[in-house]
């Protein structure tokens, strides 16, 4: 697993995307409570830090994740590692359930050994060409992933994800394309990184009881009318754009209603075992665990509507249209399933000649899950009410809430 940070970029038009063999050593230093004070304190299970991974065959690293890469060879030139600066974010993070040790000794003998790494499954970056502009798209989508490192099966995961665009007169160079992933990695315009993510997720996060339950994304279908708005870099294959999607509601999902997610498996896994490479050189082959639970999902269509006009400029509604189901596969109960409609209002400036739609449409889909994740969280439902299409929508709320429960 490895680790990559850059220095803060400056401010620039973006998005907040889209929010696995043997073991031998990992790479860690000093004493917890020095280095990582806030998780070291707390009170809890004992996890091991395994720092930064990533996900999928070893031998294509520097062909998947090329700028992610070479960040981190920048990191570890200039004396501060990826893993130096992933324990850095987490000291900063309030404290968390968990006790983080920094040495696998210190977990020798026991029934269960945990590590836990935030392990990177996907670099996007594109430059698309339209209207004379060249658009820029940086998206780094991770796991803060928990797995048992005797058993080399993965116990839980909070999926994580950043993203930025950027507009420019000319094709950007591969340095202003590098500023724009350390961004990601380390934030940008006062929203946090990937690194701090993982931090405060790893702050809140728990490890599953013995009765806990587990729930995954199984399924992703997008329809013809909803892939038609989705860019071009995002449909290279279908696979990537249905991991897209699946990470999107899984990330809604975890960090909305508290619930960790077992990694989408069509994206990630091939049969049902993840690969993962540590910094190291370490490479797991980490057996994901069969969902207790199902979700499955559905995006069917993607509609741009206007909705007023002025002299200064022109409104639009960008409407998203979904369903989502969740059930249990041996018996057969299904605790949600409707169809879900949501519509977001962009403002166009009359003085602005180029439009790109996909923003508005990810806070649309992205605010169709995140308002159904905080609505099974307790939180304001009036939202879902009128967006679902399930007459019986509170009873499938209460029923989801309790079935969370059960899996956190």
């Amino acid at each position: 697993m490895r680790l990559r940070v850059h220095p803060r970029f400056p401010d620039h038009k973006h998005f907040d995307a889209v929010s696995r063999r043997g073991f031998c050593r990992l790479p860690f230093a000093a004493a917890a409570s020095s280095l990582l004070p806030g998780l070291a304190l707390a009170q809890g299970s004992e996890v091991a830090l395994a720092g930064l991974a990533y996900s999928g065959d070893a031998a294509s690293l520097s062909q998947r994740f090329p700028f992610s890469t070479a960040y981190e060879k920048v990191l570890k030139a200039g004396g501060k590692p990826a893993h130096a600066m992933l324990r850095e974010a987490i000291a900063q993070a309030p404290a968390g359930k968990l006790k983080l040790v920094t040495q696998i000794d210190e977990l020798k003998g026991r029934d269960q050994a945990v590590a836990v790494a935030l392990v990177v499954g996907a670099e996007t970056v594109s430059v698309e060409q339209l209207a004379g502009l060249h658009k820029l798209f940086v998206l780094i989508r991770a796991q803060a992933l928990f797995f048992d490192f005797k058993s080399m099966s993965v116990i839980r995961a909070y999926p994580i994800s950043f993203g930025h665009i950027d507009i420019f007169d000319r094709r950007p160079t591969d340095a202003e394309v590098a500023v724009r992933v350390r961004g990601v990695y380390e934030g940008a315009a006062g929203k946090p990184g990937i690194f701090t993510r993982f931090a405060t997720t790893l702050a809140g996060a728990s490890l599953p009881a013995a009765t806990s339950r587990t729930l995954q994304i199984t399924r992703v279908t997008l329809k013809p009318e909803a892939t038609g708005s989705i860019p071009e870099y995002l449909r290279s294959a279908s696979t990537v754009t249905e991991t897209w999607a699946a990470d999107l509601v899984g990330e809604a999902l975890s960090t909305r209603a508290g619930v960790p997610i077992v990694p989408y498996a069509k994206g990630y896994a091939v049969g049902n075992v993840m690969s993962m490479r540590i910094s190291d050189g370490d490479v797991y082959n980490l057996k994901l665990p069969k969902p207790d639970y199902e979700i499955g999902v559905e995006l069917s269509a993607l509609r741009k509507v206007k909705y007023g006009g002025a002299a200064a400029g022109e409104s639009f509604i960008y409407g998203s249209y979904a369903s989502l189901r969740i059930e249990e596969p041996l018996s057969g109960k299904v605790y949600m399933n409707t169809a879900l409609k949501n519509g977001e209002v962009k403002l166009v400036p009359s003085t602005q000649t180029y439009v790109d739609d996909f923003p508005a449409f990810y806070d649309s889909v992205n605010g169709l899950f995140v308002k159904l994740a905080e609505a099974i969280d307790g939180r304001d439902a009036k939202w879902v009410k009128a967006a679902a299409a399930a007459p019986d929508i509170d009873k499938q709320i209460n029923d989801t809430r309790e079935l969370f429960k059960l899996c956190k």
